[in-house]
Formats: structure tokens, sequence, C-alpha cells
């Protein structure tokens, strides 16, 4: 298996997690919720290929352990960075760095980010020079940049998409 050296960021609602699917508590934690098709095969596909994947995403902690832990998706990410543990939510450069770790900052550039929304995702990750997918999956969110801080470098229409640009720019590493 050749060398992955490209690290891969998750968003994980509307990326990973269908969000019209969620199923709330009072307290409005998510208790459950459906995968967007083919996340799942992509996260893991990334994973047995040997790539890091990191969770950097705005939320309650609990909201994501439940979904996560129900659909088996916890041992894939080698960090899991939650804005409601870091105090911080994108485009804070706070929450890139943390999901970082223990690599250096010069790291980034050999980073995607995959996200849905990009005035946080795409602005985030372009602001550091982690390399930004959009994943224009849902409509919720505006698929426009609302000026060029926004523009991603990339745009993907659905997780399996992912699979074959991400092979492209770890090949682009070498």
């Amino acid at each position: 298996m050749d060398e992955k050296r490209l690290i891969i960021f998750f968003d994980s609602g509307d990326t990973i997690v269908d969000e019209s699917t969620e199923i709330r508590d009072e307290e409005g934690i998510v208790l459950s919720a459906d995968l967007i098709p083919g996340a799942d095969v992509t996260i893991q596909t990334l994973h047995e290929r040997g790539y890091t994947l990191a969770l950097v995403a705005d939320g309650d902690a609990q909201s994501f352990k439940n979904v996560f832990k129900q659909h088996g998706l916890n041992d894939y990410f080698s960090a899991m960075i939650i804005s409601e543990n870091i105090k911080a939510v994108k485009p804070s450069p706070r929450m890139f760095k943390a999901a970082i770790g223990d690599l250096s900052e010069a790291d980034f550039s050999r980073t995607v980010m995959i996200g849905n929304n990009l005035s946080r995702d795409m602005k985030g990750a372009n602001a550091l020079g982690i390399t930004s997918i959009f994943q224009s999956w849902t409509p919720r969110y505006p698929y426009e940049p609302a000026d060029e801080s926004e523009r991603p470098t990339y745009t993907v229409s659905e997780p399996l998409q992912l699979l074959e640009l991400i092979e492209r720019l770890n090949a682009e590493l070498k």
C-alpha cells in the first residue's frame, strides 16, 4: 500500500450525517440520525487505505458520540474535535489546530477539510492554508461563496466522489 501522507478533516452535519433525519431529546442532543448515502463506505474505505481522519465539527459532544456509535464510525477517526469541548466554533483556527494535534501546523499544507458550510468549513480551512473541499449535498446552506475567503478549492456533490479526489491529492504530495 502506498504511503498516505494526506490528512483528512471531516465536518459531520450534512457532510457525514443527514441533519434532516436527526432525532433529538428535549435538551437538543441528537439521539440518532441517518448517514448521507455513501458516507459510511467513504470513511471506512479512506481509513482502510491508511489515511488519517479527524472529525472537526460544531455541536454537542454527546450528539456526535450517539450518532457515531450508532453507525460504528468512532474507530475510524484519530481525533474528534468538537466545538463544545474546544470552546470555539469554525471558522476559528482553534478547531483546526486542535485537530492537527501532535503534528506541526506545517502539516496543514497536506491536510484537506471536507464540509458543507462555506462560511465555517471552507473559510476556516482556507485561512490556514488547508485545502478545502465543499460537499454540496444539502440544499440547507448556500452554494455560492460570500467572498473569496469562502471559495472552496474543490467541490463534490456526494461522499463517494471523495475517494478518487483524495487519492489524486495524495498522489500530488509525493
